[in-house]
């Protein structure tokens, strides 16, 4: 299954942050939309982060409450890693895994096509144990 295949079937809304707004802010954006990460944009609209609850918590741990108040850029992660439409999902799995991240924002160029996620990824992948469960159970049937 390729990241293209996924993002058409989970669609390829991606919920955005600016770089210079608040914690606060993107912490009423999670909650609101039920997520776990944003994407940090720049002022002109360019990717250029991942924001997730575990950056705001340990935000929290090393400043305290008044974190909420400093910009959404003092607590990402130098690490921004992107994918293409191409890439496949063991090959996710795998940079997913070595660089320690859930949330992979899939770019064309410039942009932006969707973002894909550790639990997508594991639904593509059980999805493609089950297809070939089936398919194997079947030439046995047969």
């Amino acid at each position: 299954m390729s990241v293209e295949t996924i993002l058409k079937s989970k669609g390829r809304d991606v919920i955005t942050i600016r770089e210079m707004a608040t914690l606060e802010e993107a912490s009423r954006l999670l909650d609101a939309h039920g997520i776990g990460a944003l994407l940090v944009e720049d002022e002109q609209g360019r990717p250029i982060a991942m924001l997730s609850e575990r950056d705001i918590v340990r935000e929290m741990a090393l400043n305290g409450a008044a974190c909420l108040h400093r910009p959404v850029a003092h607590a990402t992660t130098s690490a921004f890693i992107t994918a293409g439409a191409d890439a496949g999902v063991n090959e996710l799995m795998v940079l997913m895994t070595e660089r320690r991240v859930r949330h992979i924002p899939i770019l064309e160029g410039n942009d932006l096509l969707g973002l894909i996620s550790i639990g997508d990824l594991v639904k593509a992948r059980i999805s493609d144990m089950e297809a070939e469960t089936a398919a194997l159970q079947a030439y046995i049937r047969s």
